[in-house]
Parts: structure tokens; C-alpha cells; sequence
């Protein structure tokens, strides 16, 4: 049985490299916040607006709990999801946990060209942005690093380097 669980911060690629591995794997592939949006018939910023951060944090610690029981299966997380509750002790009691690691610059320049909205960061400038994602990061570091195993993307910026990645995480976790 393949459990694989992908974190890190929001911008890190998880999605990206969980679908391509998923793929590779020939295994299911399911995003955490789309598996929420899914079952809850609303987008993460709806369930923000109306039940506010800790109601968000508490669905999200619910779905994960149940989607992480899936076998063969990779999963990756919203950027928070390791810092609340047990959840990352109990990702790490599930299956292989893998950090895809970046620094603040890169993730940066990764969310402003993405095309998701990101509750977190609604409303704030660019100088604002950097400085929230700098913060985030130093508190979220010590959660990030509990994974199993850490892999820095910061130069996955093209499919072929999405590709080496994959490769990468297969060779780690010998899949």
C-alpha cells in the first residue's frame, strides 16, 4: 500500500507535483482543499467568509482524517493544514509525509502568477504579501519540518524540472 502526503507552503507546487506523481504511480491523486470543496459543495473562501479561519482548520483536520485512510493514495495539503491540531503527527502516523521546501522569494513569485484565489492573502499589497509569506514560513518551519523526508523545489519552475522532481520522490521513497 502507497500512502504519500504532500505538504508545504501555498506556491510550493504540491498539487502540481502530487497529480504528475499520482499519474506516474498510476494512483489516485486528491488535493485536499478540492476533496473539501467537493464534499462541502463550497470554495475554501466561502467556508473562510462564513465559518471564519478555525472553522476552515476544523473541516479541514475532518477531511483529512478521512481521505488519509484512503490506500494507495497521494494527498497534498493546504499550507496550514500541518500546523493545526495533531495533524501533522497524525499525516506522519499515515503514511510518508514529504516537504516540498522553498524560500519565501520563489513562493512569492509562484502565487502572483497563479490563478487561484488564496483567502490568506486577499486584500494585501505585494510588500504586505512578502511579508506575510516570510512570517508564515518562520511559524509554520518547525511543523514543515517534521515530514519524513524535505525536498527543495525551489528551481521547479518547468514541466521537465516538475519531471526530475517526481523522479526524485520516487527515488526517495523507492515507489
Amino acid at each position: 500500500m502507497i500512502r504519500i502526503i504532500i505538504i508545504g507552503y501555498m506556491g510550493a507546487g504540491k498539487t502540481t507535483v502530487g497529480k504528475a506523481l499520482g499519474k506516474e504511480l498510476g494512483i489516485p491523486f486528491y488535493d485536499l482543499d478540492w476533496y473539501i470543496e467537493n464534499r462541502m459543495r463550497k470554495t475554501v473562501k466561502q467556508i473562510f467568509d462564513e465559518r471564519g479561519e478555525e472553522g476552515f482548520r476544523r473541516i479541514e483536520h475532518n477531511m483529512l482524517h478521512e481521505v488519509a485512510e484512503f490506500e494507495n493514495v497521494i494527498i497534498s495539503c493546504g499550507g496550514g493544514t500541518p500546523c493545526f491540531f495533531d495533524n501533522m503527527e497524525y499525516m506522519n502516523g499515515q503514511g510518508e509525509t514529504i516537504y516540498l521546501k522553498a524560500t519565501p522569494e520563489v513562493l512569492y513569485g509562484h502565487l502572483k502568477i497563479g490563478k487561484g484565489v488564496r483567502p490568506l492573502l486577499l486584500n494585501k499589497t505585494p510588500d504586505e504579501v512578502q511579508k506575510f509569506i516570510r512570517e508564515q514560513l518562520e511559524y509554520r518551519e518547525p511543523f514543515y519540518s517534521q515530514a519524513h523526508h524535505t525536498l527543495d523545489v525551489n528551481l521547479m519552475d518547468n514541466f521537465e524540472k516538475i519531471a526530475i522532481t517526481v523522479d526524485k520522490i520516487r527515488d526517495m521513497l523507492k515507489v
